[in-house]
């Protein structure tokens, strides 16, 4: 995956809390084998109009939030099932980032994976970038991931990451990356291996 140092780009809102896994992705788009092609799905219950057509009224069918790269969410984002789809789906519609005042653990360590930045800000900031996102589809927030700080219009606020999860975006790592970094020290440690033990 690409190496994460910054994100700037403009933001959707989508100021509900709560939405685990299967909001974002339902259970029925689970059957690919690839993990693309899960973009057009995203939402889909909340997407689609009481006809199956599309809600002109849902935020990410509204064409001034096309171009969006940061989604501003409410707390307890990604809460749920464990599923893998949910980030990877929201990576294929175009987000490089989610905010969020809170988020499942393993959602947000499943973003990491795939190098999609999750950032957890106070509720109060948060709504704050709801207000701006919604009143402004043209307002830009920056995350800069070295610095760890998010600034927008009258915001300027730290936030926290693990450090380890900080060191694979921004040296677009992912674990099977990391390993390959010692691959020499594997090889070394392998070939010294007794001859009756099992080798790589």
């Amino acid at each position: 995956m690409d190496p994460i140092r910054r994100v700037s780009g403009t933001m959707a809102p989508l100021p509900r809390a709560q939405v685990d896994t299967d909001q974002i992705i339902p259970k029925q788009f689970l059957k690919r084998i690839e993990r693309t092609g899960y973009g057009e799905f995203l939402f889909f219950d909340w997407a689609q109009d009481a006809e199956s057509e599309k809600d002109p009224d849902f935020v990410l069918n509204r064409p001034e939030y096309q171009a969006a790269t940061v989604l501003v969410a409410g707390p307890d984002f990604g809460t749920g099932s464990s599923r893998e789809h949910a980030p990877w789906a929201l990576a294929d519609w175009g987000f490089r980032a989610v905010i969020a005042s809170s988020f499942g653990d393993i959602f947000r360590t499943n973003c990491y994976k795939i190098g999609l930045l999750a950032v957890e800000l106070p509720q109060q900031t948060v709504a704050t970038l709801l207000t701006l996102a919604a009143q402004d589809p043209d307002a830009v927030i920056d995350l800069d991931l070295e610095q760890q700080r998010a600034t927008a219009a009258g915001i300027d606020d730290p936030f926290e990451i693990d450090a380890f999860a900080k060191h694979m975006l921004m040296n677009g790592l992912d674990e099977i990356g990391v390993t390959l970094l010692e691959a020499e020290a594997i090889v070394q440690y392998d070939t010294g291996r007794p001859s009756f033990k099992p080798k790589i």
